[in-house]
C-alpha cells in the first residue's frame, strides 16, 4: 500500500460511525494484490469482519446484491464520487 494513498483512516471512521460488524471491500483489479493489507488494517482497528469482493467491479453502481443483508457496509476503492452536471461537455 506504499504506492497508493487508499485513505484507510477514512474507511476506519466509516466503519466506526456505522458500527459495522461485517464490511465488504471492493477493489479494482489493480489493487486486489493489496487486499490482505486492507483487510488486516481495517480489522486491526475495528471490531468488524472484512470480506473482499473478488468478482468484477465496474463502478459505484456495481454492487454485489447477493450479499444484501449480509454486510453492514460496502467500501469501494478506486472510484470517484458521482458529480451532477447540467449536461454533457465536449
Amino acid at each position: 500500500m506504499q504506492s497508493y494513498d487508499l485513505e484507510l483512516n477514512k474507511a476506519i471512521k466509516l466503519v466506526k460511525k456505522h458500527k459495522a460488524r461485517a464490511v465488504l471491500v471492493q477493489l479494482p483489479d489493480g489493487l486486489k494484490p493489496q487486499a490482505k493489507e486492507v483487510v488486516d488494517f481495517i480489522e486491526n482497528q475495528t471490531n468488524a469482519k472484512v470480506l473482499i469482493w473478488l468478482g468484477t467491479c465496474y463502478g459505484g453502481c456495481d454492487l454485489p446484491w447477493s450479499l444484501n443483508g449480509k454486510v453492514d457496509l460496502v467500501i469501494q476503492f478506486g472510484h470517484n464520487r458521482f458529480v451532477k452536471t447540467s449536461g454533457w461537455k465536449k
